[in-house]
């Protein structure tokens, strides 16, 4: 089996998760600057074998497109056009950023590295990647 990966979308830079080959596992695994990101994604893919891109549909309460949902719009175009051969689904991710946060505090991290927003950011893409497998199940 090839591993999906996991974006959560941002436009200064994106978190990045991925599963274990057997897709059981998610695993935070880097924060890149987004306008390296498509970069990032083609030397990835020439080294892992990546069948589903999972990338983050931040929603509003009333479950209306969020502002940001523009800019992921058109990162999902180039993102087809550069690599059309790996699908990609989306996964509601309201309150990730909040659960990344809380998962930092339970984790025993200090106040400082709590701030650090690249942490976040791939926290958050790996609690969206966990999500997608859940609901797999």
């Amino acid at each position: 089996m090839a591993r999906i990966l996991a974006l959560d979308y941002g436009t200064k830079r994106t978190g990045i998760a991925v599963t274990d080959e057997l897709q059981i596992i998610a695993s935070g695994l880097t924060t890149v600057e987004t306008k390296e990101l498509l970069v990032f994604l083609k030397h990835y893919i020439s080294q892992e074998q990546v069948e589903l891109f999972i990338v983050g549909e931040p929603k509003q309460m009333n479950y209306e497109a969020s502002e940001s949902e523009t800019s992921i719009s058109k990162f999902l175009e180039q993102l087809s056009k550069a690599i059309p051969d790996i699908p990609v689904k989306r996964v509601d991710e309201r309150f990730t950023s909040k659960l990344a946060f809380q998962t930092m505090i339970d984790s025993g991290l200090n106040k400082k590295q709590r701030q650090d927003k690249a942490l976040v950011d791939e926290i958050s893409a790996t609690i969206i990647l966990q999500s997608y497998l859940y609901n797999q199940s």
